[in-house]
Formats: structure tokens, sequence, C-alpha cells
């Protein structure tokens, strides 16, 4: 079978015996134009499958009302739940969303800003990996509408929607501590993530309120992903390491060291508590059900939104930083 071009107004006027011009007005539903001639006209255009082509309407507006979103990792339920209230949060204002995954590879991350652009999308929400910041700074040049998301940025000002990520995890680190735990190992993610290292910030703040001292030999750096969390705990735990307690960089770390504990013998939480970050729909379905740090992924994902279609309707960059509160959902891992 050989594939045909799209049908065209051209091609539709032909079919009708009418005009293009008269095409062109009953499909954009103009006064201007008889019904029965406008039904014929609509008839004709169903019969052939037109499909109206919204690269001209884009050039004649100059809006595409198409986005781009570009995530690290699409594969993790967090993103996937905010991804969602993005593409939801779009189409309540008429937006299409293009979405990228980059893999946490800094260099598809580039490429994926660079096709957005190219695509002419009217504005981008992005969650960069921040191992170095030239696609963000990419972005500024280019004059397009962006927001990022789930991160900040301590260097430069840039429109930005995160949770407030130092009090999460002094939340965790703190229930664990009321629970009497001394001992916490904390499971990070890079800390050239400005995530991890707000979180390590709450971690650290909450063991100085509780008069326990820091030790830098309870962080590990883990590339995020179950398995690697889960590789991680069984070398700490063969490492000799006394500890009661661990609070992980997010839910899915979490499902990995819970694993490993079990594997090796330990009782959760009788003999080691574990807290999660994120609160994704597997924390409350696995055994022991996660306690875990709660962000509102829809919120976020909304917010993100809402902001970069500020930007859009303003037709300027607005360095604004919303900050979401988290709250501790206490569930049998504690």
């Amino acid at each position: 079978m050989h594939l045909k071009k799209f049908v065209t107004i051209r091609d539709v006027a032909k079919a009708a015996g009418v005009s293009i011009n008269t095409v062109s007005r009953a499909l954009n539903n103009k006064p201007d134009i008889n019904k029965e001639t406008k039904e014929k006209v609509l008839k004709v255009a169903k019969e052939l499958g037109y499909i109206k082509d919204a690269t001209a309407t884009s050039l004649r507006y100059g809006l595409t009302k198409v986005i781009g979103v570009i995530l690290e990792d699409s594969s993790n339920p967090f993103y996937s739940e905010v991804l969602k209230a993005v593409e939801m949060a779009a189409r309540r204002r008429g937006f299409n969303v293009i979405f990228m995954n980059t893999e946490k590879d800094y260099e598809l991350e580039e490429e994926a800003v660079r096709t957005m652009l190219s695509r002419r999308v009217d504005g981008i929400i992005i969650a960069p990996t921040q191992e170095k910041s030239g696609d963000i700074q990419l972005l500024m040049k280019a004059s397009v509408p962006f927001v990022i998301l789930g991160v900040h940025f301590d260097e430069i000002e840039l429109p930005e929607v995160y949770s407030n990520d130092v009090r999460g995890s002094y939340l965790a680190v703190s229930h664990l501590i009321e629970r009497g735990r001394k001992k916490i190992v904390y499971l990070s993610g890079f800390l050239y993530k400005s995530v991890a290292r707000m979180r390590l910030e709450g971690y650290r703040k909450a063991l100085h309120e509780h008069l326990i001292p820091f030790d830098q030999s309870y962080v590990f750096e883990v590339e995020e992903g179950v398995e690697n969390s889960y590789r991680k705990m069984i070398e700490i735990i063969e490492s000799g390491l006394e500890f009661d307690g661990v609070f992980c960089f997010n839910d899915i770390s979490a499902i990995g060291a819970i694993q490993a504990l079990r594997e090796k013998g330990y009782l959760v939480p009788k003999d080691v508590s574990v807290v999660g970050y994120d609160d994704i729909a597997f924390a409350h379905f696995i055994q022991p059900r996660l306690t875990t740090v709660r962000i509102d992924k829809q919120r976020e994902g909304e917010q993100a939104f809402e902001l970069l279609y500020e930007m859009i309707k303003r037709k300027e960059i607005v360095n604004k930083q919303i900050v979401l509160d988290v709250e501790l959902v206490v569930r049998e891992t504690t």
C-alpha cells in the first residue's frame, strides 16, 4: 500500500466543488457561510480524512500550542505522576505535550533541549541532571519560556518549582531519631544534584538538633535505581558498619535497601528502621509499608505548567521560585 500525502484544504475544495476560501470559512466555523454549504464541506472533509494543519496555524498566530517536557527518568513513578499532572494542566489550556527522556545522561539532555528548540515549542519544562548547566544557559539565550522542575540552581536565578527538601529530610531523620535510632545511614543521590545536597542539609540539621555528631562515613552517594541501592546496602552491611536506621534519597532506593536488609537477615523495622522520599504509589503497597516523605506530585506538575503558561502569555521569563511544602507519612518501616 502506497502512503498518500495529507489531505489539504485544496483537496476538500475540489471534492466539494467550492472555493478554498469557502472551505477555510467552514472549517473555522465562520459566520459568513450558509448552513447547507458548511455542512457539505464538513461532510466531505470528514470523508476524506482531513486533519487541520497545526503548523500553518502556528505560523499565523505565532504559537504552536505545544510545550516540551524533558525528564531525567520517566521509569521512576515520581516523574510519571508529575508528567501526567503537566499533561492534564496543559490540556485544560489547549496545549499539547512533547516528551523526551534523558536517562540521567547530560549529553542526551542537551540534545533534547536542542530538539525542543528546533521544533519551536512555546515553552519547556525540564528536570535537569545538574551535572552541567550548559543547556540551561542555552535556554536562557534562546529566550524561550522554561521552568526548572524539582531542582534548584544556587548560582543563577531561574523560574523553578521544587519541594522543600531540607525540611523533608529533617522530618524524616528526626522521626528516625525519635524512634530511638542513633546510627543513621543516608543513601544519597549524587551531591552535584541540589536535591541530594538539600536532603543532606536536613539530615545534618536533624542530627545536630538531637545532639548526635555528624559522621561522614554514614553518607553514601549512590546512583539512583533500585538495583544500585540494593547493591550499596549489601556492601554497607558486609563492611561491618553499625547502623540502626536508613534514610533513603527516594522510595525506589528504599525498596532496594529493604530487600538487601531482608536478605542479610535484618528485620524492618525491628532491627533497622527505613524512611524513603517521594511517596510514590508503590510505597503504600510494599511489605512492610514504607514510611516516606510525601511530595504533592500533582501540584508540582500543575504549578510547573501554570508558571510556564504565565510566561508564554506575558512573552517574558519570570524568575520566580515556587517551593512546595512536604509532609512525613508514617507507615510500617519505622
